[in-house]
């Protein structure tokens, strides 16, 4: 089997663990990103995987920021190899019915739920497509169909990751 590396982001989240478990598991290089506050937290889970003898490299990045996934992104491929494997789950809440919601709640859900799609997929893309090979896996929610109380924006960045999905896709 050919080891691939595989970035996860939000990998040290609920699903994201359980994502980079099973990647790692098969055998990739699996490159978990977090939120570049949360180092201490990352550093402990980290820590926690490799207990249970599962090994995953870290990756501090800011997905809303194209920038920065950018920045990410090179240096996993420095350290590691291009990314062959990119799993978005990186997402946060801000709930609240719209009547009462802050436009920065809003912002913060997209910027991180659906921008970051684009900000790492963009910076991927390009050497999948040279290469012949690559995979992207984008998390969306039930949520995003149907529509959920008091998540405007999460419902909204939701269906947006379906939409991406598909026309990415289709390309």
């Amino acid at each position: 089997m050919t080891k691939r590396v595989a970035l996860v982001t939000g990998g040290n989240g609920g699903i994201g663990s359980a994502i980079c478990r099973e990647l790692a598991n098969q055998g990739n290089v699996v490159v978990a990103g977090y939120f570049p506050p949360e180092k201490e937290s990352a550093e402990a889970w980290q820590k926690q995987m490799a207990d249970q003898g599962v090994s995953i490299e870290l990756a501090a990045m800011d997905v809303s920021s194209y920038e920065d996934s950018e920045r990410a992104i090179g240096e996993i491929a420095e350290k590691h190899g291009a990314v062959e494997i990119l799993v978005n789950c990186a997402g946060i809440t801000r709930d609240g019915t719209l009547k009462k919601m802050p436009e920065a709640s809003w912002k913060a859900v997209m910027a991180t739920n659906l921008d970051s799609a684009f900000n790492t997929t963009r910076h991927v893309i390009n050497g999948m497509l040279e290469k012949g090979w690559g995979r992207i896996v984008n998390i969306a929610s039930v949520n995003g169909q149907r529509g959920q109380f008091g998540q405007a924006n999460y419902s909204a960045a939701k269906a947006g990751m379906h939409g991406f999905t598909m026309a990415v896709a289709a390309e």
